[in-house]
């Protein structure tokens, strides 16, 4: 138990400032981030220990945040659509079908350059910070997510090809 007690103190700052850079609401990030926690102690027997357990937990705590999102979007309207404009609704069914697109290129690449991928973009964590939590060097972290940036541009461009 104190393992898991100490695990807790200290990744819990790490994980919360990953899901509040996501969120960007404190009581969304601490909640999600205590389902975090509670989901990693039920499988802990998963972790394979083949990435520093940071990187696992920001793993569980992504997941966890884009299910809360699904989540969401079934109970709640979402507020920055304009209802009485046509365009705006067929403009935002346009830019939710070229994301979803990017994800599924995203889903398919291979590691470290998905999770650099996801942790910048989508988790908006510095370099320096992507770098400590894959025990590498800053410039390591910036080559993978130019390197991911290119691989998506790459694959994006063949699709529209096809």
């Amino acid at each position: 138990m104190t393992d898991l007690h100490q695990i807790y103190h200290q990744h819990f700052h790490d994980v919360y400032r990953f899901l509040l850079s996501l969120s960007r609401d404190e009581h969304v990030a601490e909640e999600l981030t205590q389902e975090t926690f509670f989901k990693a102690l039920k499988h802990i027997d998963s972790f394979q220990g083949t990435c520093k357990l940071s990187v696992w937990l920001c793993q569980i705590a992504k997941h966890t945040y884009f299910s809360y999102l699904d989540k969401q979007k079934r109970y709640e309207p979402d507020p920055q659509i304009d209802h009485g404009s046509g365009q705006d609704i067929a403009w935002q069914t346009v830019e939710k079908a070229e994301a979803f697109r990017i994800h599924q290129i995203l889903h398919r690449m291979d590691e470290p350059y998905k999770e650099v991928f996801t942790l910048r973009v989508f988790g908006e964590l510095s370099f320096g910070e992507i770098s400590r939590l894959f025990g590498k060097t800053e410039s390591w972290a910036r080559v993978t997510f130019f390197r991911a940036k290119q691989k998506i541009q790459s694959l994006y461009k063949e699709e529209n090809r096809s």
